[in-house]
């Protein structure tokens, strides 16, 4: 007992021992995962220079074992391939239909184009006029004299002033110059007690009284027009019924600037505008696209049509060809017009080039109809129909038709919108040429030499529908 006792206390002393004796912590690498493992010493002993995957027994410590890498790579074998199986038989029929269903489009758009050129292509037509303005002959061309025109609220005032309308190389040149420049008019009596007579100063060829003259008025805003431009028309010695007009013209370039290449009826058959209608081949405007939506990269035409002003359908029979990169001021383009009984259209360059087309006779019996006017008034009233009783489709565009040139500035009638481009003035104002005027600091500066500031028209051709000589 007493030497089994011995060995007992033996064994309890050095426990004891190994307790109370201060070992060295074993560090674990794997306590943060962030951190690489400690490297070994040379000399440390030969268990430490184990692998990490094998650490002594820590009392209260769990060492992990560290798991050996493993590629995910795929390493060998057979995996489906569906692109190598041979498809369905009726899935070849998927491509028959997608290819057959291009091909008939293609030809149905074929015979829809080749239709429709048949359709207008098949005419014969005289030549009426050709100018290339070697200078202005007055057998083909008149100035028209006034304030404003057409009722379009334009604050120039047309002249035939040679430095409005002139010729030289390049061909006809219309510009607009300030009054204040180009009379003796002055600035003082631009705005204030000057009467412009239109009657006695000149031959007025308008019939509206105010449109012949002007009395300047500070007090009530009223001033002389501050610009004057040219107008020249063909009207009383070349006219059209039916037939092709082109003109080759690079338009100007100036905000608030607007030529127009247009046309209208000899005589006011339906009565007073718009009910004998108006023709617009080309018009624009000179403002940077940059500045004003649809400026001088944009070209409209249109018909003007209606029983009363209020009633105007252009927006019926209407379009509009925008560039890109580049505008109507850079270069020369011609600007056609083709017209029969069943049919109008404006183009430029080329016929494929359409702005707009109207067929008369299509799903429509008469204008009248097109425009929808026997359900609408004006004032509470029903609107009077002008055009039917003649049987026609294209009734008012069935009359001759007078070629006109211009450049107008500025306007109350819409043509220039409120609001859109730093616009000076504002339609409904009593006093919007003076707006105008007073803004010249901002517009003034866009406006360049006459050579771009003006319409230049190099020529100008006019054929009559039928075979030459004929009635």
């Amino acid at each position: 007992m007493s030497a089994a006792n011995s060995q007992l206390n033996s064994r309890r002393n050095s426990i004891h021992a190994s307790i109370s004796t201060p070992q060295t912590p074993v560090s674990n690498p794997f306590s943060n995962p962030f951190t690489s493992p400690t490297r070994l010493s040379r000399t440390a002993s030969q268990d430490e220079r184990r692998p990490y995957s094998y650490f002594p027994a820590v009392s209260g410590v769990h060492i992990p074992r560290q798991r050996k890498f493993k590629s995910a790579r795929f390493k060998g074998g057979e995996y489906e391939k569906p692109w190598t199986e041979i498809p369905e038989p009726r899935k070849k029929w998927e491509k028959i239909i997608f290819w057959a269903s291009i091909a008939i489009g293609f030809a149905l758009g074929g015979l829809i184009c080749f239709v429709s050129i048949s359709s207008i292509a098949n005419h014969s037509y005289c030549l009426l006029m050709e100018d290339n303005f070697q200078t202005i002959d007055t057998n083909f061309w008149s100035y028209e004299i006034q304030r404003g025109g057409f009722g379009s609220g334009s604050f120039e005032w047309t002249t035939d002033d040679p430095k409005n309308a002139y010729v030289d190389g390049e061909g006809l040149h219309i510009v607009p110059t300030f009054t204040t420049e180009s009379t003796d008019i002055t600035l003082e009596q631009l705005t204030d007690n000057y009467v412009l007579n239109l009657t006695t100063d000149g031959v007025c060829t308008a019939q509206e009284i105010d449109s012949c003259s002007v009395r300047s008025n500070i007090t009530a805003g009223t001033i002389i027009n501050p610009v004057r431009s040219a107008r020249l028309s063909t009207k009383g010695k070349k006219s059209l019924r039916y037939g092709k007009v082109e003109v080759v013209a690079k338009m100007p370039r100036g905000d608030w600037l607007w030529p127009a290449i247009w046309m209208m009826p000899e005589a006011d058959v339906y009565g007073k505008w718009p009910r004998s209608g108006e023709i617009d081949i080309a018009e624009s405007r000179g403002n940077s696209g940059d500045t004003y939506t649809d400026g001088r990269d944009s070209l409209i035409g249109a018909l003007h049509w209606g029983p009363v002003s209020e009633k105007d359908a252009f927006y019926k029979t209407s379009g509009k060809h925008n560039l890109r990169r580049t505008d109507y001021s850079e270069a020369f383009h011609t600007f056609g017009l083709e017209w029969s009984e069943n049919y109008l259209f404006t183009y430029i360059d080329s016929r494929l080039l359409q702005v707009f087309f109207v067929k008369f006779n299509l799903h429509y019996d008469n204008m009248w109809e097109r425009g929808g006017f026997g359900k609408a008034t004006l004032n509470n009233s029903a609107l009077f129909d002008p055009w039917s009783q003649t049987g026609r489709a294209n009734t008012p565009f069935d009359q001759n038709f007078f070629l006109i040139l211009n450049v107008a500035v500025g306007g109350t009638n819409g043509f220039f919108k409120d609001g859109v481009g730093n616009k000076p003035w504002g339609d409904a104002s009593l006093t919007a040429p003076k707006e105008f005027w007073d803004a010249q600091a901002q517009w003034a500066q866009t406006w360049g030499p006459g050579d771009t500031r003006g319409m230049t028209v190099k020529s100008v051709k006019m054929w009559t529908e039928g075979t030459c000589g004929s009635a």
